[in-house]
């Protein structure tokens, strides 16, 4: 049993070792503790596809999300404060697949998925399928809190969401015009892909924080994918495949092609590896994307960040918009894969 255990160790480090040329992740230069990490999606993302006005847009967004983290951190607040101030302001920017400015499913209606895990409890929150919670995210914190349950979905999650007094919003408030001009096309090319979802194509959000008292916390919110049908729920709703935290390992939120990080449990694979195979978190993030994602024909990518401060940012896709913020409040944001 020992020899085994030590082959497969030894072949996972192999693979590690061979997609390292291939891995997108940062760690502050001074070698101080990260404390939160953000990202807004992975997709088609290049420099020739984006203008220097909505470059800096992105830029703005994601900095206003780490600020309102870090605030929270400093303050005293906890890792799982500190995900929801980030990914709240992801959700009100129209910028991103999540709350305002959600893809649209085939009938033109905003349906939100969102979920939260505590590293320290192991407890965890999730919703799905809703169209009128203005900030899902805080709904899935209610559910992990309030309730005696894991996830709600739909019309009960709503009702769930008025009983706890959070804000409701006409589905309208989610939609903008240029989603559906995006539907319209999309249907008119019989859900062929159109140019510019291109970079939108995974524009899920998602945060991961280190609060001063060692707890780890991990939050996703999005709207899914352009033209779902038949209720359609990814993985960001899902404990394990696009949300995990775990204070022995590391914290994760995932973006991508929702099937295949569901089929692999992507988020707990990359918390197993650091478990069970010794992994350092830059390792099985690696692993997890370069290696089980990509095999399956999946993209995507994970934000992730261990008890120690340390972060990985690991996509296989062109771009991921994403930053993080160290304990002294240096704020560094990244959107290409360079």
């Amino acid at each position: 049993m020992q020899a085994f255990k030590l082959l497969i160790t030894g072949m996972l480090l192999l693979l590690t070792a061979e997609t390292a040329s291939n891995v997108s992740y940062a760690t502050p230069a001074d070698t101080a503790r990260v404390v939160l990490v953000v990202h807004g999606g992975a997709g088609t993302i290049t420099r020739d596809r984006m203008t220097p006005e909505r470059e800096q847009q992105y830029r703005a967004a994601l900095r206003e999300a780490l600020e309102a983290g870090y605030r929270v951190l400093q303050e005293g607040g906890t890792s799982l404060d500190a995900v929801v101030a980030a990914i709240r302001i992801l959700e009100d920017s129209p910028l991103f697949n999540a709350g305002r400015g959600a893809v649209l499913t085939s009938e033109g209606t905003a349906e939100l998925d969102a979920s939260i895990m505590d590293g320290r409890t192991l407890q965890a929150g999730a919703v799905a399928g809703v169209k009128t919670v203005k900030n899902p995210i805080l709904l899935a914190r209610r559910v992990m809190e309030a309730s005696p349950h894991v996830m709600l979905i739909g019309r009960g999650a709503e009702t769930f969401a008025q009983e706890q007094g959070l804000e409701l919003v006409p589905n309208e408030y989610f939609i903008l015009p240029e989603r559906r001009e995006q539907l319209r096309r999309m249907k008119e090319q019989r859900m062929g892909a159109v140019p510019e979802l291109q970079e939108h194509a995974y524009g899920t959000v998602g945060a991961v924080a280190l609060d001063r008292y060692g707890n780890l916390a991990a939050g996703t919110s999005t709207g899914g994918i352009m033209g779902k049908r038949f209720g359609r729920v990814g993985d960001s709703p899902i404990i394990g495949a696009g949300t995990y935290a775990d204070n022995a390992a590391c914290a994760i939120s995932a973006t991508g092609q929702g099937e295949y990080f569901i089929r692999a449990a992507i988020a707990h694979e990359i918390v197993s590896l650091m478990k069970y195979a010794g992994l350092t978190v830059e390792q099985a993030a690696a692993a997890a994307i370069h290696g089980t994602l990509t095999r399956m024909g999946g993209t995507g990518g994970v934000i992730a960040l261990d008890r120690n401060g340390r972060a990985a940012m690991v996509f296989n896709t062109e771009g991921m918009y994403r930053g993080y913020v160290d304990e002294h409040g240096h704020i560094t944001i990244q959107i290409y894969r360079d």
